[in-house]
Parts: C-alpha cells; sequence; structure tokens
C-alpha cells in the first residue's frame, strides 16, 4: 500500500534545506550564491546554527577543523579504520569503522568539557561566585571523585601547539569570552589542585570556543568528527595502496617516512 502523502497526520516540517527547481535553499540563502563566498566551515555553521558567521569567525572555525584533522596512527579510530581497510572494506565501510571508534573516551572530550565550563558559569550565576572561586569548587569536587577533568592534559604533550593558536585566532575575531576565561581558571584550578600544570588540549581550547560561539553541547563532538574525517579517508587510502591485505597492525612499532619539516610547503 502506498503512503498517502496528502494525509495531514503524516506533514512534517524542516528548516534545513528547502529545493524546488532549478533552486537549492539553505537555512534561506541560495546555495549558488553561497559557493565562491563563503568558507566551508561557514557553512557548516550555516548549516548547524541557521547564521552564517563573519569570515573572521569563518577563520576560526577553518582553524577549528585543521587542528583536528590527523593526530598519528596510533587513535583508535585510525588503527579501526585502517584494520577494517585492510580487510578488503570499501571505503565507505572503513571510514564507518572509524568514525564509530570516536566516543566518550577518544574524541568525546568536548562535548564534556562545554558541559564542565557550563557548570562553572552556573556555580558562579547560583552563587555569585568569580570564576576562580567557582572552578577551584568544582575542581575539588571532581579531586573528590576521583573523576579526570575533560579537556585537560595529553599523553603526547605537554603544551599542546594548537591551543595557544586558537586562542590567538579568537581574539581576533572577537569570539574569546567566558568559555576561555572559564577554562583557563579551570587549568590554574587544576594545577594548584594537583601540584603539577595539565596543558588544556586541542579538545579543551575547541570546547571553550563552541561555548562562546553558543553552539549547543550536542554538536560539539560532531566538530571533531567532521574534522578527522579527512585524515581517516588518508589513512585508509594509503592502507590499501601501501600495504598487504589482511596485515596485523600494530598499534604504536611504526615510523614516519613522509617530507620532513616545511619541505612539502
Amino acid at each position: 500500500m502506498s503512503s498517502d502523502t496528502s494525509d495531514p497526520n503524516l506533514h512534517w516540517t524542516t528548516a534545513i534545506t528547502q529545493v524546488k527547481p532549478n533552486e537549492i535553499r539553505l537555512r534561506g540563502h541560495r546555495l549558488d550564491q553561497l559557493m565562491g563566498t563563503v568558507s566551508f566551515a561557514q557553512a557548516i555553521f550555516l548549516t548547524l546554527t541557521g547564521e552564517l558567521p563573519t569570515p573572521e569567525v569563518g577563520r576560526l572555525l577553518d582553524a577549528m577543523l585543521v587542528a583536528s584533522i590527523d593526530h598519528g596512527a596510533t587513535p583508535p579510530s585510525v588503527l579501526a579504520a585502517r584494520t577494517s581497510a585492510s580487510t578488503g572494506a570499501p571505503l565507505n565501510a572503513a571510514l564507518a569503522a572509524g568514525i564509530l571508534s570516536i566516543n566518550r573516551y577518544h574524541g568525546g572530550a568536548i562535548e564534556d568539557c562545554v558541559r564542565l565550563i557550563q557548570a562553572v558559569a552556573a556555580r558562579m550565576e547560583a552563587a555569585n561566585l568569580a570564576a576562580a572561586q567557582a572552578a577551584r569548587a568544582l575542581v575539588a569536587d571532581y579531586h573528590a571523585a576521583k573523576k579526570r577533568l575533560p579537556g585537560f592534559g595529553h599523553r603526547i604533550h605537554t603544551n599542546d601547539p594548537r591551543t595557544n593558536r586558537l586562542f590567538e585566532l579568537a581574539e581576533e575575531a572577537g569570539v574569546s569570552s567566558q568559555g576561555v576565561q572559564i577554562v583557563r581558571t579551570l587549568a590554574d584550578a587544576l594545577a594548584a589542585q594537583l601540584g603539577r600544570e595539565l596543558p588544556i588540549n586541542v579538545d579543551g581550547a575547541i570546547a571553550a570556543l563552541l561555548y562562546d560561539l553558543q553552539i549547543a553541547p550536542e554538536l560539539a563532538n560532531a566538530f571533531f568528527i567532521m574534522a578527522r574525517v579527512p585524515g581517516l579517508v588518508a589513512h585508509i587510502h594509503e592502507e590499501q595502496t601501501r600495504e598487504r591485505p589482511m596485515r596485523r597492525i600494530h598499534p604504536t612499532d611504526h615510523s614516519y617516512d613522509g617530507p620532513l619539516d616545511d619541505a612539502a610547503s
């Protein structure tokens, strides 16, 4: 039995894209007029929020995506994608395996850190506290519960080179606000609690900027996923073209043989 599209009970609406003969509109903007005039990152922001950001904010968004495009061959998503590719899986299947490996403990810290920032902001408002006071209280609670703060610390970097650059670009774009202030205050409170510094990692930096850009926390991890897709595709293609099928992939015993320093530029 075919569905009756005239049944009012089946009617639904969407506010994202309108398609008519010879015309496509994204959030009200003609797609052909956006092409060549806005960056892909600006189009992503428009798609997710319904607002077209300024070129300066678009540049910041581009930087956020570049910051997470790849981080070597050891992350679980890359190992999953390469293992799937090694079995003969097509690109879409291997890519799906990699994306499905992005979860709470790998790539999922951005949303958790946004919610951490929200919790500090809520304490500041509810108890009329300064950011430092609210941050110290929250860090103490996490320490007592033996919980790690998402967005801080890194297994390789003691000073994540991506973080400072993102904060610089946020200042230039006029975006740096309460989120950046809170995440920096949390870093200070955490260092005081532990007696040593843990860097704000790229997830924490992106979380702060998404908070200041008023992006819903539920969308935060999508920025990591969208950023990592090109890197995963590159690893899949390399696996399919450079390695033998069905090989045992060691998670750490590998070396880099690409261009050195800035030789490729």
